[in-house]
C-alpha cells in the first residue's frame, strides 16, 4: 500500500484537539503496520491500548468452540478500538485482526483516559459510539434469536444497503462485492445459505451483481421481507 503519513488528523475523534494536543499524542503513540490477516489484539488478553486506524481495514471477530468465525464489525481508516478494557481495566472482549496491509496507531489506557478527562466533547463523543455500539448489538441479539438464516441473511444486506444509500433513494451499490464468508460469519450461517439466498434475491430482481458491486435495487421491498417475519 501507499505510505501513509504518522498522522492523527484522519481520526474523526481526536478532531477538537489543537495542532499542537494533536502533535504531543502523536509523539506517544506507538506506529505499527499489520499485513492481511495478521491478529492485532486477541480476545482475553491483558492488553489495554487504544488504537486508531491509521489506514487500511480491520475486523472484530470470535470463534466459536468449534472454530467458526463471527465476525462483529469491520472499521476503516478513521476508526478506533480498544476503549472498553482502557476504560474498566478488563481483558479483552474479543480478537481485531488485520484485513489488509494496514497502519496502526496506538496509545496506552492512561493516555486515552486522560484524554476523555481533558475533552470533555470526547467523551461525550465515545458514548455516543457505544450507545449506537449497544442498540445494533440489541438488535443483532433479537435477530438471531428471532430469524431464521435466510430473514438474517436478508437482514444484513438490507442494513449494509441503507447505510450507504441516500435517503431519498430506494437503491444503493454495495461496494465491493459483499464476500459470501463474510455475511455467513456476520450472521451465524454457512456461506452455501447466503449463496442460496442471494441467488433467491437476484432471480427476484431485489439485487443485480456488478463486477465489483452488488446493486440493491429496492430497498423498501428487501424491508417488507424483513419484516414479515419478525415477531418484535
Amino acid at each position: 500500500m501507499s505510505e501513509p503519513t504518522h498522522t492523527l488528523g484522519g481520526i474523526p475523534l481526536l478532531r477538537s484537539l489543537d495542532p499542537a494536543a494533536r502533535l504531543s499524542l502523536e509523539q506517544r503513540c506507538r506506529w505499527q503496520r499489520y499485513g492481511q490477516h495478521d491478529e492485532i489484539i486477541g480476545r482475553e488478553s491483558d492488553s489495554r491500548d487504544v488504537y486508531f486506524v491509521i489506514a487500511g481495514r480491520v475486523r472484530v471477530v470470535n470463534h466459536s468452540l468449534s472454530g467458526r468465525e463471527i465476525a462483529f464489525h469491520e472499521m476503516d481508516a478513521g476508526a478506533y478500538f480498544g476503549e472498553l478494557a482502557a476504560i474498566d481495566g478488563r481483558p479483552r472482549s474479543a480478537s481485531v485482526v488485520a484485513l489488509n496491509d494496514s497502519l496502526l496507531a496506538s496509545v496506552s489506557p492512561d493516555t486515552f483516559v486522560n484524554l476523555l478527562q481533558d475533552h470533555p466533547a470526547m467523551a461525550i463523543e465515545v458514548l455516543r459510539e457505544l450507545a449506537q455500539f449497544v442498540r445494533v448489538s440489541t438488535d443483532r441479539i433479537m435477530e438471531l434469536s428471532t430469524l431464521g438464516a435466510h430473514n438474517r441473511v436478508h437482514s444484513e444486506i438490507l442494513r449494509e444497503a441503507r447505510a450507504l444509500a441516500a435517503a431519498d433513494n430506494n437503491s444503493a451499490r454495495i461496494s465491493p462485492i459483499p464476500v459470501h464468508a463474510d455475511i455467513a460469519s456476520r450472521v451465524s450461517t454457512t456461506r452455501e445459505t447466503v449463496a442460496r439466498v442471494l441467488s433467491d434475491l437476484a432471480k427476484q430482481g431485489l439485487v443485480v451483481r456488478e463486477k465489483n458491486a452488488l446493486v440493491v435495487t429496492d430497498l423498501d421491498q428487501l424491508e417488507t421481507l424483513v419484516n414479515d417475519v419478525r415477531d418484535f
